[in-house]
């Protein structure tokens, strides 16, 4: 167990550091990292419950409410945020898990993620405990939920007086503790590109290839790549992705712009992908209008 805890710290901080020396590398990484599937494409359209945020922040909505927005809209799928549970962080009991996932079983559609809030970006030893203690408890919810992933951040941001990759000496061992319980529980970890510590599909890719393990991937967040051609860093990520974020809009050259489903969905076929699409609707706006029109945009460019 030591031992592999020093070579993920030499991993993070002398081949990662080697690596920062001559600029980032290549996107084409590991390829034990990327995930072997079955060839060609095929989705199954999800929503993100972080669209419904405010009604279900505001009490006006429950996750039991999500569910059956789903099965009258279709979807094959919900990806049910942790933070819209009743007393996260804490998980709640296995009567509220179960009688959910029944609901949504009985209504056919298919819980097949949650994600929660965590910061392994924060110096300290109390902080990474507390933030890996959030994860591991909601692995467990999930696997009893019958979900199979559970989305992760990377951080909020470097920081102060510290650099990426000293960030990366204590955030690469933390995630490979928690992909060793996820597996344990059969849960997957997503970890999730948010424009926030890791920003480009580089900076990602090298976190999941410095963990190492199957049961650490990528949600592909298509609204947080800002800083390079999203499209390019799309296909990028597209190997290491177990999951998505769909959103209706993206940044290229610095500005803001709708997406081009059409050429996401041409991303897709010739890089492969099988399983849950979820679409998330961001903004002002009432999202049952949003969501049943952005998800006609999306069924007509994946079908579905």
């Amino acid at each position: 167990m030591e031992s592999n805890r020093r070579q993920l710290l030499r991993v993070a901080s002398t081949g990662i550091a080697s690596a920062a020396a001559i600029g980032f590398p290549s996107t084409t990484s590991s390829a034990q990292s990327k995930e072997k599937r079955v060839s060609g494409s095929r989705t199954r359209l999800s929503l993100n419950a972080y669209s419904f945020n405010q009604p279900l922040r505001d009490g006006k909505m429950t996750l039991f409410d999500l569910v059956d927005f789903c099965a009258r809209q279709g979807l094959d799928g919900l990806d049910a945020t942790a933070y819209y549970f009743p007393g996260y962080p804490q998980v709640p009991p296995d009567a509220y898990l179960f009688d959910l996932k029944r609901h949504a079983f009985v209504n056919g559609v298919t819980i097949h993620g949650s994600g929660v809030r965590n910061d392994f970006a924060i110096p300290g030893k109390d902080a990474l405990e507390q933030n890996k203690t959030l994860v591991k408890d909601w692995v467990v919810a999930a696997s009893k939920l019958g979900a199979s992933i559970v989305r992760v951040f990377s951080g909020r941001e470097i920081p102060p007086g510290y650099t990426f990759n000293q960030v990366l000496q204590w955030m690469v061992p933390a995630f490979a503790e928690c992909a060793a319980f996820a597996q344990r529980h059969g849960v997957v970890l997503g970890l999730q590109n948010h424009h926030d510590f890791v920003k480009t599909a580089d900076e990602t890719i090298r976190v999941v290839d410095a963990v190492g393990s199957p049961w650490m991937r990528v949600i592909l967040d298509v609204g947080s790549l800002r800083q390079r051609d999203v499209y390019q860093e799309i296909a990028a990520l597209l190997p290491y992705a177990v999951s998505w974020q769909v959103k209706e809009m993206v940044w290229m050259q610095g500005k803001e712009q709708p997406i081009d489903l059409m050429r996401l969905k041409q991303i897709v076929d010739a890089g492969g992908f099988r399983g849950f699409l979820p679409i998330e609707t961001l903004g002002p706006g009432d999202p049952n209008i949003k969501v049943p029109a952005f998800l006609r945009q999306v069924r007509q460019a994946f079908g579905g």
